[in-house]
């Protein structure tokens, strides 16, 4: 007669052999193989994809921050802003703000806000989002950093590090207040390419001698070693600013950066200011009206 002992630890054994099969049978399915789920995909997928917002192409108002260009300074008299020809929020029909666009004449009156300042640099931009956000828009328009690059000299231009701490601390303010609201980003124009076309306005370079972006505008026509060497300079931190920008934006579900596009652009003389032959005119803001508009209302950044 065989020990029941035996016959006990051996359908023990039978049972723990069958139920590692099946563990190992569940682990392969829930790793995912060659097959699709029969159940479609797990709820821990659709929660993940619920988390991601849609990015909405209408947004029903707008404010703005940055710098003198979305003030409109030099579009419409000389050493002045602007406001009714910024790109961003503008009245004026001839430059068709990206306000305008996106919520129509009367409604743009109304529901779009600008809070840039001419001058203003990104340490200045927390305050601009404090106050943006109080509107409670669905949309905040952001161009800044030329300011960061246009200092008295090379050495005072804002370290890449501050920089990016600054639009970090400026985005923070945003999402206290509005954590659902969209953010569009421009990048920071090529200022060396702005150098290279006012630069054969002679009315220009005499209006450029008041203090205008001296890193890049002093001694114009200076093309000695040391010159280029200042303007390479600039030129590089312009180039590192938009690496922080297109980087911290990224990493904000809400956020479209432009992808350079601001940057890139080819700006003409008849794209720029004729009062400083350095600021957008009323033709170049409604470029950048054009380029907000294409990106914002893109299905995809």
């Amino acid at each position: 007669m065989r020990n029941p002992r035996r016959r006990s630890r051996a359908a023990v054994a039978v049972a723990a052999a069958a139920l590692t099969g099946i563990a190992t049978l569940t682990a392969c399915d829930a790793s995912g193989g060659d097959d699709a789920a029969p159940n479609g995909p797990s709820a821990q997928d659709r929660a993940g994809r619920k988390a991601v917002p849609e990015w909405d192409a209408s947004p029903r108002s707008l404010a703005a921050v940055g710098d003198s260009i979305t003030r409109g300074f030099d579009a419409c008299s000389v050493l002045s802003d602007c406001p009714e020809a910024s790109w961003a929020t503008g009245s004026d029909g001839e430059v068709r703000s990206l306000a305008q666009r996106l919520l129509g004449k009367q409604r743009a009156a109304t529901h779009s806000w600008n809070y840039a300042k001419t001058g203003a640099r990104m340490s200045d931009l927390t305050g601009q989002m404090e106050q943006a956000a109080a509107r409670k828009p669905d949309l905040v328009t952001v161009m800044a950093g030329a300011n960061d690059a246009c200092r008295s000299s090379v050495a005072e231009m804002t370290p890449v590090s501050v920089f990016k701490a600054d639009f970090e601390d400026a985005l923070a303010a945003l999402r206290r207040e509005r954590p659902k609201a969209q953010v569009f980003v421009a990048s920071v124009p090529d200022l060396k390419r702005l150098w290279s076309e006012g630069r054969e306005n002679v009315l220009g370079k005499q209006i450029w001698k008041l203090g205008i972006c001296k890193t890049m505008l002093q001694d114009a026509d200076a093309t000695d070693a040391a010159s280029n060497r200042r303007r390479e300079s600039v030129q590089e931190r312009v180039v590192a600013y938009n690496e922080v920008l297109k980087e911290v934006c990224a990493k904000d579900l809400r956020c479209r950066y432009d992808g350079g596009a601001v940057f890139d652009f080819r700006f003409g003389t008849d794209h720029l200011s004729h009062w400083d032959w350095f600021h957008p005119s009323k033709s170049g803001q409604a470029r950048l009206a054009e380029m907000a508009y294409r990106t914002i209302t893109s299905r995809r950044p």
